[in-house]
């Protein structure tokens, strides 16, 4: 499996940007899309992950509210909207697909797109 992020960018606080992470290559019939991020001197984190099907979306407390998950019908592009941005959301953000449903720890994602950079500028 192949992910392809993209769609960071700079932008000022309280601004939007939509990241997206296209999938290619193997397929499975069952699995969790997710999205991480990592500040510059911080661990990874969680930010948010949608099922297979899309009917189940999780979401980090620190992101609720204002960023939104979804994926393409064809189930190939996953999508992060992310809406009012703060200087606290600058990070590299990653895609990343596990084979498990409704996962949150990055340790049980086995695949990984190589990030996209997330400026917030205050």
């Amino acid at each position: 499996v192949q992910l392809q992020a993209s769609g960071g960018g700079l932008v000022q606080a309280g601004g939007s940007l939509r990241l997206s992470c296209e999938a290619s290559g193997r397929t499975f019939s069952t699995y969790t899309m997710g999205w991480f991020r990592q500040a510059p001197g911080k661990e990874r984190e969680f930010v948010a992950a949608i099922s297979w099907s899309g009917i189940s979306t999780f979401y980090a407390d620190s992101v609720k509210g204002r960023f939104t998950i979804s994926r393409s019908n064809a189930k190939t592009t996953v999508y992060l909207q992310m809406n009012s941005l703060k200087p606290e959301d600058t990070a590299v953000y990653y895609c990343a697909l596990s084979r498990m449903e409704g996962v949150r720890l990055s340790e049980l994602y086995e695949y990984w797109g190589q990030g996209t950079e997330v400026t917030v500028s205050s």
